[in-house]
């Protein structure tokens, strides 16, 4: 998640770098032929490039919204995780028997895995590196013989629960309550999957891109009159603005690719982990794993 203060010239510059080059080789090679053939390039009203920048402008508007909500949806969705995941140590402290604290600790150490392993399946990466604190050689290696890693972590918890309430250390009642808190964290688990598996159609993308350089070249036509130490300028500021947005947008429709725009999975279970140890009384806090300067992962 990018944050407010200052970004780098170099990262906005990198976003956005092949599509001006693109832009400047479209409108300086625009600006050669309508030179070069001036006599049979007609007239180009600039009612034809205004027409064609209202195109974009509301095809942009309405690709970040719907990239915007994609992101948000998202980011609702680990909210509801970071709840439910200090719900679940809440309850089992509050329902089970005093004498299954290290059982209670186990259950909170896998829930706490399965926050770090969630994000990392999500971003494509190896779910079950950097959990050797939280999980026993025991566990990693029934949880390995799975493909989805987070629901066997998840498994584990289920029937570590249904272990106490076997052994009579926790009641009807309290285990229902715990039994919905799971529910709610595999739905939200289904939830970010959902995102993270549907595509934005890559076909309005190239069709936006399409008529971007559209509108330059015709501009370029439009201002064949104008010199070129004011229209190529202009033209790489205008399509500049174009591609930051759309590229924004794009970046956003995919919020688990391990990019500075991601929703924060990896701070979020880091804060999770923090939450839970103080729960347990544990004063030890967990290192950060990513810190940058203008964004967090």
């Amino acid at each position: 998640m990018i944050l407010e203060h200052r970004i780098p010239a170099k990262y906005l510059l990198d976003i956005i770098k092949y599509e001006l080059i693109i832009a400047l080789l479209a409108g300086m090679g625009t600006r050669l032929l309508a030179g070069i053939f001036t006599d049979d390039v007609p007239l180009m009203p600039l009612a034809i490039p205004a027409f064609l920048g209202t195109s974009i402008s509301v095809l942009l508007s309405f690709k970040m919204n719907q990239s915007y909500d994609r992101w948000w949806e998202a980011r609702k969705l680990w909210g509801a995780i970071v709840n439910d995941s200090r719900s679940l140590i809440l309850q089992l402290q509050s329902f089970v028997s005093t004498d299954q604290a290290p059982a209670i600790q186990k259950m909170a150490y896998r829930q706490i895995a399965w926050c770090y392993a969630l994000g990392k399946s999500l971003r494509g990466q190896a779910a079950l590196d950097n959990t050797n604190h939280l999980l026993t050689p025991t566990e990693q290696k029934a949880i390995a013989q799975h493909s989805h890693h987070p629901l066997a972590i998840m498994q584990l918890n289920a029937r570590a629960l249904q272990s106490l309430r076997s052994h009579k250390a926790i009641d009807a009642f309290g285990h229902i309550h715990i039994q919905e808190t799971l529910t709610r964290l595999t739905d939200s688990m289904g939830g970010v999957e959902r995102i993270n598996r549907t595509i934005f159609p890559s076909t309005y993308r190239l069709v936006l891109h399409f008529i971007i350089y559209l509108f330059i070249i015709t501009l370029a036509i439009s201002l064949k009159n104008v010199s070129n130490l004011l229209v190529v300028p202009l033209l790489l500021l205008i399509s500049a603005g174009f591609f930051f947005i759309e590229k924004i947008a794009f970046h956003l429709q995919a919020p688990f690719r391990n990019r500075p725009s991601d929703v924060p999975v990896t701070d979020i279970a880091e804060t999770i982990e923090k939450n839970i140890r103080q729960l347990l009384g544990e004063a030890a806090k967990p290192e950060a794993i990513v810190k940058k300067s203008h964004y967090i992962l």
